[in-house]
């Protein structure tokens, strides 16, 4: 019997399983597809951008360096040399994204006002695709011992107080808990029985590659216009495309070349040809969530917990950060010293992230809107994000920045995401997260907290000295997940430590 089964290899499930992998626990990845590569993965339609906050988990866990290698990214799009690391403050970002269709100017966003933020390896997203995170993601799993099995597809899922069996044919994969991890269209969500609701579609969306015959009829990047939107990518002939036509199209046929030229000739007003067309497929803003992200021995990550609209890139963000919240959470209960009720904040802290990205789509999809209504809202968000503080806000939304789990503590620090703390030594917090265990700085001269932190040692580690840019802190303990857990800005007080590495982390080893 395994400790985890998780079911699907995409980018979700395999961060999950190395997680998982990280901390000694047995994890089987079951995968519905034979094989690992697919056209919609590799470039161009498999490209995607990673925000802020899932760049920072690649980096926390040492596969930053292989993504970028893997993705053939620079370290600024245009390949000039990106940020400097070593700093003393953090420069403005080089790239904010858009809202609706509507780019934002990065030179808008004030530094200043964003929460905490350091310079660091990890303070820019990063386009990248599919493929790239599926490759990294695999070879960091088979070197931590998860086993990957393709061509799986689970029929029936069976639990009781002691183990779940995820049933596919004539194969039976028993586990203590089952996580499915399985896309928008989850298998396990439906036979656990877990309840989705959500609101219906305003559009269908598709991607295409084609071979456009007159290209310059089209305008470049994000192109709203009274009876859609379409988006010409650099990448010669990758178009994006939406018609609200109330999702009637998507899935219910195969789009044909026809089809799509027609598409693209009414969202963008122009007698536009396409030669051919080598893939497309079809979306929708869809927005639904289950209710919980857990139900027994059986939970949920990603779409399979949350779906909408690919809007601004937040799908896959969102599904990272659920790994990285359920993944130390699920191998504390699995290796039996989490505290009580651990788990089920995986869902108290995750299940209003995933809302709030369902709004944030639902927003752009009114904004986009070719009606008098979403015209309105269009300009009203124009007026907003030319301001420093609206593309600021936009900025902290889309990056992950503006997160914070709500943890009982009015430390402004406590429930964010860390930022990259550096020692006068030189090592920074990321470096000291690289095994999975929470990490508890000292910054005081004394190292009031190492005693304290003696019979945790499995569970964090303990660094003590002065910091480059200690932010006025005494200390912070941080989570596995990078979320700061407790902060104390004066000379640090051991047993509030104690509490709160006992909350946490369970009772210190004997």
């Amino acid at each position: 019997m395994h400790d985890v089964v998780i079911v699907g290899a995409g980018p979700v499930g395999l961060f999950l399983a190395c997680e998982l992998g990280l901390v000694g626990c047995s994890v089987l990845v079951l995968e519905r597809e034979p094989e690992p590569h697919s056209p919609f993965k590799a470039q161009p339609l498999g490209m995607r951008g990673l925000s802020v906050a899932s760049v920072e988990a690649f980096y926390r866990r040492g596969m930053l360096h292989p993504l970028r290698t893997a993705s053939g990214a620079h370290d600024d799009f245009d390949g000039n040399p990106g940020p400097n690391p070593d700093a003393d403050e953090p420069s403005p970002p080089r790239g904010v994204g858009h809202f609706a269709g509507m780019v934002l100017d990065p030179a808008k966003v004030d530094v200043a006002a964003l929460p905490f933020r350091l310079p660091g390896p990890a303070t820019e997203h990063m386009l990248t695709y599919l493929e790239a995170v599926e490759t990294v993601l695999s070879e960091q799993a088979s070197h931590l011992g998860v086993e990957i099995r393709r061509g799986v597809t689970v029929s029936a899922i069976a639990q009781d107080d002691e183990s779940v069996v995820a049933h596919a044919g004539e194969h039976e994969f028993a586990a203590r808990w089952v996580v499915g991890c399985d896309g928008g269209r989850s298998a396990v969500r439906r036979l656990a029985g877990f309840e989705f609701i959500g609101t219906q579609p305003q559009f269908t969306g598709y991607t295409m590659h084609a071979t456009v015959a007159d290209p310059e009829k089209l305008r470049p990047w994000f192109n709203l216009t009274p009876t859609g939107m379409y988006l010409q990518m650099p990448t010669q002939g990758h178009i994006g495309m939406m018609d609200f036509d109330g999702g009637a199209f998507d899935r219910s046929q195969q789009p044909t070349r026809d089809h799509l030229q027609a598409v693209l000739r009414h969202v963008s007003g122009t007698d536009v040809t396409l030669s051919d067309v080598h893939i497309a497929s079809s979306f929708t803003d869809r927005a639904m969530q289950t209710t919980t992200y857990r139900r027994g021995r059986v939970l949920l990550a990603g779409d399979a917990a949350h779906i909408h609209s690919p809007l601004g890139g937040q799908g896959l963000n969102t599904g990272i950060g659920d790994a990285m919240n359920l993944g130390w959470k699920l191998a504390a209960t699995v290796h039996g010293y989490a505290p009580d009720g651990l788990l089920d904040t995986y869902t108290r802290e995750r299940h209003p992230i995933g809302a709030a990205v369902l709004d944030w789509s639902r927003a752009q999809v009114a904004a986009m809107r070719p009606d008098p209504h979403g015209q309105a809202v269009q300009g009203v968000m124009r007026d907003l994000i030319e301001t420093r503080d609206g593309t600021t806000y936009v900025f902290e939304r889309m990056s992950g920045s503006s997160i914070r789990y709500e943890l009982g503590s009015e430390h402004p620090l406590v429930g964010r995401n860390a930022p990259d703390l550096r020692l006068e030594d030189g090592t920074r917090l990321g470096d000291l997260m690289r095994d999975g265990r929470g990490v508890a700085l000292d910054f005081s001269t004394d190292e009031y907290l190492r005693g304290s932190a003696r019979g945790w040692e499995s569970r964090m580690r303990y660094a003590a000295g002065p910091a480059r840019n200690d932010l006025g802190l005494g200390a912070v303990l941080v989570r596995p997940d990078g979320v700061v857990a407790w902060a104390d800005d004066r000379t640090p007080d051991p047993e509030a430590f104690e509490r709160a590495a006992g909350h946490w982390f369970g009772g210190p080893e004997s």
